[in-house]
Parts: C-alpha cells; sequence; structure tokens
C-alpha cells in the first residue's frame, strides 16, 4: 500500500513540474546547447540505458526537456534537485557527497600513512647509521665481508704482518669469532704471537717470550682455568697450611717476605730465611757477624727485610747485616750504627737498604760488580719513626720517605738537603706507605684540628712533589696503610677504631668500610677483589671487597703484626709484644707452656695441587717416637701415621 502511495504521490509531483515548465517560454539555444549538455549525456532513463540507445526525435526531446532542467537545478534550491532525483528513480546526490567526503579522507589518510612511514624510514636509517658505527670493529669486519663475493680482502691486498698488526687490537671473543670466517682468517686469530701478547695483558708470564710456549693458546686458557681454581680456593678456604717454626726456647721478633722468601728474627739472635718454592730443602741458618755473636747473651733482632736478591737483620746494639738470598752463611756486609735502630727498609725490587737510629738515617746500595757503599746521610730535627724506601727505581737513583714527627721527608742521594714533603705542628705522623709514584701517610689531628673531620690520610705524588688529595675522617688513628700492593688508584688503611678502610685515590671517596678487628687493625693488604687484615686479638679475616662479606678467618695468639698474599699463597705472622715473658724461661724444659709465649707464622697454599698427600700437616706426620710435647702425640685418637704418605719413610 504505500509504494503504490509513494508511486502515485511521484506521478503528481512530476505532472505538476511539467505543467509548469510548458507555461514558461522556451529558450531557443536549450537545443543546441542540449545536444552537447553533459547533464543529457550522463542522464539515464528508467531502465538504466544511456540516450544515445533512443530514437533521435525522442532523444532530441529529451534532451530539451534535459537541457531546461539542468539550467533550473543551477536557479532551484538543492532540496528540488533531491526530490527530482527521488522521481525519476536515481541514486541521491547524498551518496556522492559522502562518497566523495570518504575518497577525499582515504586521500589524507594515504598522505599521513606516507609522511609517517617516510620519517619512519628515516629514523631506521638513523638508527641504523648509528648503530653501525657502535659497532665493534670485528663486526663492522663481518659485515663487509658479507658484501663481498671475491676473496676476503686480507689473502690478495695486505701483507700477513699488517693483518696481524690489525688482529692485535682484538679481544680473546673477538678473536675467536673472527677464526670462524675463512681459513685464511683463522691462520691470523691463532697466532701465537696474538695470544702471547693477551697472556701478557691479563698478567700472565710477564717475563716469558714467544719461543717458551709452543700454544699460547693453551696457554692461556690453562692460566684462566688455574686463577679460576684458585679464586675459589681462597673463598672456600680450601688448601693447605703450614707453620714455620724454629727452635724451641726462641721469641719471634720480627717476620718479611718477599716472593717465595720468609725471613724471621728471634731474641736468641738467630735470623732463619725459609723458601717455599722447595719445601724439602732445610732453612737457612744465616749467621750473625762476628760482634754480636761474641757477645753474651747475644742481642735480640729488632727488624728484618729481605727482597729476592739480600736479606738483613738489625739487632738492639745497631748492627746490621746483609746476606745473599743465594747463597746465606756468612753475611756479605756488615756496618753499625751508634744507638738503637727504630726502621729499617729494604728496596722491594734493588740492593738499597735504609736504616734510622735516632734521627740519623743512612741509605747503603750495592754498585755494580756488587761492593756495597754509603750512598747517603742524614739527620733530621726528630727522631726517624718510620721509613721506605719508594719502589720501581731499579735504574734510578733511590728514593726514600722518612716520617719524623709531624713531618714527611725525601731522602735524594742525589740532592744535599732532604726535602720536606710534609709539616703541620701538632699532627703527627702515624704510619707511612710509598708506591712508584705516590707517597701516604697518616695524620693525627689533636686540639682544634679535631673539628675538622678528624684524622687524615694525605697523598703526594712523587712527580710534583705536591698534595694530590687527602682521605680519611676518623676519630681514631690510622695504624697501617698498603699503597705499594694494592690495585692501582686504591689505598687501603687499618684504624685504631676497628675498622678496614679502602679508599679510591681518582675520586677521593671510601669504596668499602668493614668493621674487622675490636682490638685495631694491626696490618691490611687487599688486591682486585679480596682484602686480608689482622688485628690486634690474633685474629686474621679475608674479605670479598665487592659485597663487604667476611669469606673466612683464622685465630692465633698474639697481634698479626705481619700479612702478605700473592696469587695463590698468605703468610701471616703472630709476633708477641713481650719478648721476655713472665713465668716461663725459656731454658726450662716446660716446652708446652712457653709454646704460648714464643709467636708463630703460618702459611697458607691454596694453588691447584695444595690438596696432594704431601701438604699433610706436621701434626699429622709424627711417628709418636718423639718425646716432644709441641708435637701433640695423639695416637691414641687417630691413627694418622696409617694414612699413606703422612710420613716421610712411607
Amino acid at each position: 500500500m504505500a509504494e503504490k502511495e509513494l508511486s502515485a504521490f511521484r506521478e503528481r509531483w512530476k505532472q505538476e513540474l511539467t505543467t509548469k515548465k510548458e507555461a514558461q517560454p522556451s529558450v531557443g539555444a536549450s537545443s543546441s546547447a542540449s545536444s552537447s549538455s553533459p547533464a543529457s549525456r550522463r542522464a539515464p532513463d528508467r531502465f538504466g540505458r544511456r540516450n544515445s540507445a533512443r530514437s533521435p526525435s525522442r532523444a532530441e526531446n529529451e534532451a530539451c526537456v534535459g537541457g531546461g532542467e539542468a539550467e533550473e537545478d543551477r536557479d532551484q534550491p538543492e532540496y528540488v534537485s533531491i526530490a527530482r532525483s527521488l522521481l525519476d528513480g536515481r541514486t541521491s546526490p547524498l551518496l556522492d557527497r559522502i562518497q566523495e567526503e570518504r575518497s577525499r579522507r582515504k586521500r589524507r589518510y594515504d598522505d599521513m600513512t606516507n609522511i609517517c612511514s617516510t620519517s619512519l624510514q628515516q629514523q631506521r636509517s638513523q638508527s641504523k647509521v648509528a648503530r653501525r658505527k657502535d659497532e665493534e670493529l670485528v663486526d663492522q669486519l663481518i659485515q663487509d665481508l658479507n658484501e663481498v663475493n671475491d676473496i676476503p680482502f686480507f689473502d690478495i691486498e695486505l701483507p700477513y704482518e699488517l693483518a696481524l698488526k690489525i688482529f692485535q687490537y682484538l679481544s680473546c671473543r673477538e678473536l675467536g669469532r673472527c677464526a670462524q670466517v675463512s681459513r685464511a682468517w683463522r691462520v691470523l686469530a691463532e697466532d701465537s704471537v696474538l695470544w702471547f701478547r693477551l697472556c701478557l695483558r691479563e698478567g700472565y708470564h710477564q717475563d716469558a717470550s714467544v719461543s717458551d710456549s709452543p700454544c699460547w693458546k693453551s696457554t692461556l686458557r690453562d692460566c684462566r682455568n688455574a686463577a679460576k681454581t684458585v679464586r675459589f680456593n681462597w673463598k672456600n678456604r680450601v688448601g693447605s697450611i703450614r707453620q714455620l717454626q724454629f727452635e724451641l726456647g726462641k721469641v719471634l721478633c720480627d717476620v718479611s717476605s718477599c716472593d717465595n722468601f720468609v725471613l724471621a728474627g728471634y731474641t736468641s739472635g738467630d735470623v732463619r730465611l725459609w723458601d717455599t718454592l722447595h719445601w724439602d730443602s732445610t732453612a737457612s741458618y744465616l749467621k750473625a757477624n762476628s760482634l754480636s755473636a761474641t757477645k753474651d747473651p747475644r742481642p735480640h733482632v729488632s727488624y728484618v727485610q729481605v727482597n729476592s736478591m739480600v736479606a738483613a737483620a738489625a739487632y738492639e746494639d745497631g748492627c746490621v747485616d746483609l746476606w745473599s738470598t743465594e747463597t746465606g752463611g756468612e753475611p756479605i756486609h756488615h756496618y753499625q750504627i751508634p744507638g738503637r735502630i727504630q726502621a729499617l727498609a729494604l728496596s722491594p725490587d734493588s740492593p738499597v737498604l735504609v736504616s734510622a737510629a735516632g734521627p740519623d738515617v743512612r741509605l747503603d746500595a750495592a754498585n755494580d760488580p756488587g761492593y756495597w757503599r754509603t750512598a747517603s746521610q742524614a739527620q733530621f730535627p726528630k727522631t726517624v719513626e718510620s721509613l721506605t724506601l719508594v719502589p720501581g727505581r731499579a735504574q734510578q737513583q733511590p728514593l726514600a720517605a722518612v716520617a719524623a714527627g709531624e713531618a714527611v721527608y725525601l731522602l735524594d742521594p742525589g740532592e744535599e738537603e732532604p726535602l720536606t714533603l710534609h709539616s703541620v705542628y701538632g699532627h703527627p705522623v702515624t704510619c707511612l706507605d710509598a708506591s712508584h709514584s705516590h707517597v701516604a701517610f697518616g695524620v693525627k689531628r689533636t686540639g682544634w684540628a679535631m673539628h675538622d673531620g678528624g684524622n687524615k690520610i694525605h697523598i703526594y705524588s712523587l712527580e710534583t712533589r705536591k698534595p694530590m688529595v687527602c682521605v680519611g675522617n676518623s676519630p681514631g688513628d690510622f695504624t697501617c696503610i698498603n699503597l705499594k700492593d694494592a690495585p692501582p688508584h686504591l689505598l687501603v688503611c687499618g684504624n685504631k677504631d676497628r675498622r678496614v678502610r679502602v679508599f679510591d685515590l681518582r675520586a677521593g671517596s671510601s669504596v668499602t668500610s668493614l668493621y674487622a678487628h675490636h682490638l685495631g687493625v694491626t696490618s691490611v693488604q687487599a688486591d682486585n677483589w679480596k682484602i686480608v687484615s689482622g688485628g690486634g686479638e690474633g685474629l686474621v679475616c679475608v674479605w670479598e671487597m665487592r659485597m663487604g662479606a667476611k669469606l673466612w678467618e683464622m685465630h692465633n695468639r698474639h697481634p698479626v703484626r705481619h700479612v702478605h698474599f700473592n696469587t695463590s699463597t698468605l703468610l701471616t705472622a703472630n709476633i708477641p709484644d713481650d719478648k721476655s715473658p713472665r713465668g716461663a724461661c725459656i731454658t726450662d724444659d716446660d716446652l708446652t707452656a712457653h709454646r704460648r709465649h714464643r709467636g708463630v707464622i703460618c702459611h697458607y697454599d691454596f694453588s691447584e695441587d695444595a690438596l696432594s698427600q704431601d701438604h699433610i700437616l706436621p701434626i699429622c706426620r709424627s711417628d709418636y717416637t718423639e718425646s716432644y710435647g709441641y708435637n701433640y702425640n695423639i695416637s691414641l685418637a687417630v691413627p694418622y701415621d696409617r694414612l699413606s704418605g703422612s710420613h716421610p719413610s712411607h
């Protein structure tokens, strides 16, 4: 019903519009314009066919009508054209407008998409360029090689020596990746010269040459595995321990160590030298000079020092003896200073010895033929309390740092007078150490200076002779400093406030601070990852620097006065303060009672072969036939003599 009404409405409306058009005068130019009018060509009939398929007369009539309609469409409102299109059965112009809007939006979207894609491509290209700049050398070489289809340029253009020069800047990982490129690159990447330089760069076999190993790549791998094993043994206290015992009835006075040598002096005047690389050989008894040997009683040994070439000992009567570590026996040099010797120092890498008695300092050195002579003598305003020799000056004039009262001096044999490096009235120097480029010393501040942050450690440059940095802020006195054995740019020190501190000299700040010993820190040393400290209560502690955690500890009676370690060994010495203990005479036979007074030297070995049967503790090697009480005869408890290899007779 609705469709019929709509059709009737359309017919009536169409007749009304036709009647209205016929009443208006016709326009003469409409017939000519209708033949070329685009509207007449686009107007379809009711069945959708074009006007070209109709008769010419009808087409002309409809063209006239269509032309008039087109002109009227321009004058009539838009709703009239919409209505006419509805009457003719054509599609609404709104759809065309919607389509145009859609096409316009689509073009706009495409334009924006193109802009975004262009900018994204530019960003990707820029990031790719930046990433390519940041790539490592080996990645760039391999990427360039992938773009080349012919033989690698190392094979045809560059000489082998020049290619080796380029490869020497690569690391182990990069050399391994280069070895997978081609056979030519593998030959280059596995060259012994490259791996020998890597060994030297990582600190292995510093004194070796290229011809000492047939395969330096395997040597480096073995060294890394060994270092990993040693580090594990250090952390878990896996290894062997030896007690370097002398004869009974002697109290330990001083201990020094360097490389594989250990030197000890006793109250009996005896000096003993151990070589830790050859435990089978008996320790060397170093004979004293004739002047000290004829005295009764013999003077005590005050200080001992040792390096890889000579060993030195100072006695209470002012005598100083030097021996050769190779021959031992009789002294090769001897002199005496009036008064008691207060300090003794030996250069770690050259035959240079400096000693101090009161305010007088004497420096002796050996010339090229091996004869010792006095290189310099000086007298300071106050009593010398500590001194040290600057290492790394084997090819130069020796240089000594001397602490006397509140001042620190540099003693150079080439200059007439000692150079005053630091001096502040009322601020005495408590400890001193030197490396090849710096001098560090602790200063005790008193009075008004305590309000300026407490006690400090001053570091001076030996090149400029001026202060470089000042670290520390402690109410306690600094008791020990280790600068020459510490890693570059690090300083480790101990304090009476029970703490061990590590400072970064570049930033002038504290790296770590550890609460270590309740009776104060007496000795300390550190490397890249661990710290070993000794305290007045006799405790030796091993710490991990990064975490600040204690790995393990060992305790012995008497304060720890000497701590020294290298890659795989650790040497500690517990030296008693009382050299003549009451209640036990050194001539008595009560050896068990006297053992707690004499002090002890412990040698720890954390190397890979430290767990072999040859490293069984001396306490477990007894055959229980001796009568000495210090052997701890425990045959009734555990039969250690039944162990294979527990006794040399087995």
